[in-house]
């Protein structure tokens, strides 16, 4: 079994991944864009690798801040970014793929473009997976430091009890009956 630390820092590798995936998509839409323009009418899905690229980056950031920040809700929020970038990475090879069967001289952009949303949506799953192995890692660990403070406070518990039994006087036993003196 991994340990957490190893989790962690393959989350922020991956992480940091994705937030380069996401600017990458950006980048190649905004030249997807402005290159469409120069030919034809923009089309549906032209914008598509903008908007991947906002969910990738999204996932990247909520991923870097879930490595540093190992608290329940920023791992549901990291899994919902993480949920949202596939979406938005499936959505853009569907519209890219749909783009490709067009006569024009973008098909190295296209090719790209769906590259890197493959990629973008193997990260999502990846990233998905390890924080469901950090939220299990952190479960047990809160779990132990919980039983380890339960019977911490049990044998504090037994101490106080045997303590207050004398109340600071020694006893003195007597064929098994212990009496005041």
């Amino acid at each position: 079994m991994c340990s957490s630390r190893k989790i962690l820092w393959s989350l922020l590798l991956l992480s940091v991944v994705e937030v380069g995936l996401g600017v990458a998509s950006i980048v190649l839409g905004a030249v997807g864009i402005s290159w469409v323009r120069g030919e034809h009418k923009p089309q549906q899905g032209d914008a598509s690798p903008v908007w991947s690229g906002l969910c990738f980056l999204l996932c990247g950031m909520c991923g870097v801040l879930c490595a540093r920040k190992r608290t329940g809700l920023i791992m549901i929020l990291f899994s919902a970014c993480c949920i949202c970038g596939l979406i938005g990475g499936i959505l853009n090879f569907q519209f890219v793929r749909a783009l490709n069967k067009r006569p024009d001289s973008m098909h190295s952009v296209h090719l790209a473009a769906m590259t890197l949303a493959c990629l973008g949506i193997s990260s999502c799953t990846l990233s998905t997976w390890l924080t469901c192995r950090l939220a299990s890692s952190e479960q047990q660990r809160m779990f132990l430091e919980r039983e380890h403070s339960l019977h911490h406070s049990h044998e504090m518990a037994e101490k106080e009890i045997l303590d207050n039994s004398s109340n600071g006087i020694p006893q003195i036993s007597y064929n098994g009956h212990t009496a005041s003196p």
